[in-house]
């Protein structure tokens, strides 16, 4: 069971760093920008049919060009991981590095579960 429950943390902590992968508008395939949340096949598509016509030159191009990106959606795509040319939207707030860290301690945990459990066979 506790195995369980730590596979489980295991793989929800993978999949945090996954969720906050940097995504390029100009350099990502449709199946780059459909992993970034908020992003969905629709917009991906008129994300690379604009791109087609130029390069995107900062947010404010991008969100004049891509129909449906106002500033509070840009920004939250931005937190999501998107990109224009390797900057992410002013104002937006990013992960730190810290805030990844700071879900290690759950592995502190597991030593303190461990002896719990050893325990409670001996019993």
């Amino acid at each position: 069971m506790i195995k369980k429950l730590f596979l489980a943390i295991a793989a929800l902590a993978a999949s945090m760093n996954i969720a906050f992968a940097q995504v390029d508008v100009n350099k990502a395939d449709a199946a780059a920008l459909d992993s970034v949340k908020g992003v969905g096949p629709s917009m991906s598509k008129a994300i690379i049919d604009e791109r087609s016509k130029g390069e995107f030159k900062d947010w404010a191009d991008f969100q004049k060009r891509v129909k449906g990106v106002g500033d509070k959606r840009a920004a939250k795509l931005s937190e999501a991981g998107l990109q224009v040319n390797g900057k992410s939207k002013e104002g937006a707030a990013m992960a730190k590095p810290e805030d990844k860290a700071a879900a290690k301690p759950a592995k502190a945990s597991k030593a303190a579960a461990k002896p719990e459990a050893g325990a409670k066979a001996a019993s």
